[in-house]
């Protein structure tokens, strides 16, 4: 089975990354190779990964020299444009604060492996959404509807920590640039998608997925806390967002499939138009959210911003 490489990126991590860099030696499928990058810590996370890189077979462990801060999404590009030089076949995100489950790798990889090259692919799995002290509160919740373009502009269905792609995969996302205040598992769904990748949705949970206070990114559970989320954010930044994106994948259109190309003119066409326009946008049936009360959150978003 090919070779994966691990993407982790970390700051302030500390409090929990060991468990996390066990549950790697843990892995059924032990082809390997972490990169690592440090965003600026100034706990003991990087002394924590040196002892622990050091224990590792030569070659197992490559750690990026730039360690100023970046953010996340940045820092995760990084990493992952290294790992696409080094000539790595396959990619997986990895957040300091999770505990991967022993199969995570060897269902990735497997599901992978369906897909032929030059085809790009992302896999994603569930999650077991667990308390800061590694106690189940949950599963993440199962796709009411299959993921793809142009719904992936609307909500992020492929949660970092779980994500493997393919080296078609990894050239598109590493060659790109991901727009301002954007995540780089949202924009690494978005591109698979828009270039008519398969998105590959696995049921099974393959993460313990940490929720706690200092988490970048939570996951709330449930459609009322993720409505109310989604409320205390405000439509002001998922709209920025939302053409950001447009914009982005506006200036390299040419190389998306042909379906993508035409229902993203179309959009970029309703949201330069007033509410008229905007009304026909939304007739697009694939242009919403997983459950009707988020679709219905997200039209008005549309129509109002």
């Amino acid at each position: 089975m090919a070779r994966v490489a691990i993407l982790l990126s970390t700051y302030q991590g500390e409090r929990y990354l060991t468990p996390q860099l066990h549950s790697l030696l843990s892995q059924t499928h032990q082809d390997w190779v972490l990169y690592w990058r440090d965003d600026g810590s100034t706990d003991g996370t990087p002394g924590l990964m040196r002892d622990f890189m050091a224990r590792l077979e030569a070659g197992r462990a490559i750690a990026l020299a730039d360690n100023g801060r970046l953010g996340t999404t940045e820092s995760f590009i990084r990493l992952l444009r290294r790992a696409h030089a080094d000539g790595n076949p396959l990619v997986a995100f990895a957040d300091q604060d999770d505990v991967w489950l022993p199969e995570k790798l060897t269902r990735g990889v497997r599901a992978l492996a369906s897909v032929a090259e030059p085809l790009p692919a992302l896999y994603f799995a569930r999650q077991v959404l667990v308390d800061a002290g590694l106690r189940r509160i949950a599963l993440s919740f199962r796709l009411r509807r299959p993921p793809g373009f142009p719904a992936c502009l609307t909500q992020n269905l492929a949660t970092g920590c779980t994500v493997l792609m393919n080296r078609a995969a990894m050239a598109l996302v590493a060659g790109s640039t991901p727009p301002p205040g954007s995540l780089h598992d949202w924009w690494s769904y978005i591109m698979v998608s828009a270039h008519g990748g398969p998105l590959l949705a696995d049921p099974e949970p393959t993460v313990l997925y940490r929720q706690h206070e200092s988490n970048a990114i939570g996951a709330p559970n449930g459609l009322v806390r993720r409505a109310i989320a989604a409320l205390r954010r405000g439509p002001e930044p998922y709209m920025r967002l939302l053409r950001g994106f447009v914009a982005a994948l506006s200036a390299r259109s040419d190389a998306l499939s042909p379906l993508a190309r035409s229902q993203l003119a179309h959009i970029a066409w309703g949201l330069e138009g007033g509410r008229q326009r905007r009304l026909q946008v939304l007739r697009m049936p694939e242009f919403r959210r997983q459950t009707w009360p988020e679709t219905l959150l997200f039209r008005i978003w549309f129509l109002l911003k």
